[in-house]
């Protein structure tokens, strides 16, 4: 049973006849009698009779249309509730972020939030490339990081890009390599180095570096926090790789662009196409693309 069929029925009860069922519906006679007759297929009982010209609704059918009033009543409630719920402004918006993101956005998004803005739920997950789309199920928005010669999100997510930012070799500040205003793989590629761990984004840059220098780097340690791979840089562990605008700057350490491979990586905004008709998650995805511009300047 369809909510026309149950419009139909409603109307037929309190009209008593066909085509003034129709007229009241913008519906043609035929059509009336066409929905009626798919409805009682999955009917047992009769639910309309003749009652000389006109075809009127048997018992059953009277109980039917009760019932259907009752039925679009409450359909017409649960609508009024979901159109409160897409439309709340300060509902609640649940953010996930990769660590690096997480550190850079998460305190913006919080500077811009006042009264009457989105209740922010604020979460980190440091995972594996290929699970950030899965994210998108437990939450609301997803910050998750590509790099530049990965393949696109799956079709089943929505996807913006908010930055574009560069990788940078870390060493330092009295390293030889410093002094270097550019750095090449061959450069870098004889040093002890600090990487992610396997299935995260940058091991294929990290491996682009070894390929390009025709050699098999050195890995000693392995650390997924920037945080703790600064320091690790800091006192003498190796050199690595650090995004240019969201890692914290460290007063012990500089950056060097590298040349000969790409090493930029995106910064994208993962949802569930759905989520985005509401507003408060409108808001918050606003937020971000202001927060990313404050980041890149």
């Amino acid at each position: 049973m369809n909510e026309r069929q149950l419009q139909i029925l409603r109307e037929l009860g309190e009209l008593g006849s066909v085509t003034a069922t129709a007229e009241a519906l913008l519906m043609t006679p035929s059509a009336v009698s066409q929905q009626l007759r798919l409805l009682q297929r999955s009917i047992p009982v009769p639910l309309t009779e003749r009652d000389g010209r006109r075809l009127v609704l048997t018992d059953a059918g009277r109980a039917l249309a009760s019932a259907a009033i009752e039925v679009e009543t409450a359909l017409a409630k649960a609508r009024h509730t979901v159109e409160e719920y897409v439309d709340q402004p300060d509902a609640e918006v649940s953010v996930a972020a990769f660590n690096s993101a997480a550190a850079a956005f998460f305190p913006l998004l919080l500077a811009q939030a006042g009264p009457g803005s989105p209740r922010l739920a604020l979460a980190d997950e440091d995972v594996a490339q290929d699970e950030f789309p899965r994210l998108t199920r437990e939450y609301d928005l997803v910050l998750a990081h590509r790099l530049d010669q990965a393949p696109p999100w799956p079709a089943t997510v929505t996807a913006g890009t908010l930055l574009r930012e560069p990788l940078d070799i870390v060493v330092p500040a009295d390293h030889p390599l410093a002094a270097e205003q550019h750095l090449t793989p061959r450069d870098v590629a004889d040093q002890p180095w600090i990487t992610v761990h396997d299935g995260f984004p940058l091991m294929a840059t990290i491996e682009a570096i070894g390929a390009a220098a025709n050699r098999r780097l050195d890995i000693v340690h392995r650390v997924n926090d920037f945080a703790v791979v600064a320091e690790i840089v800091a006192a003498g562990g190796g050199v690595a790789l650090m995004p240019r605008w969201t890692a914290r700057p460290h007063p012990a350490l500089v950056l060097r662009p590298l040349s000969g491979v790409p090493t930029g990586r995106h910064i994208d905004v993962l949802h569930r196409p759905e989520r985005a008709a509401r507003r408060a998650v409108r808001r918050v995805l606003a937020d971000l693309r202001r927060a990313a511009a404050t980041i890149q300047r």
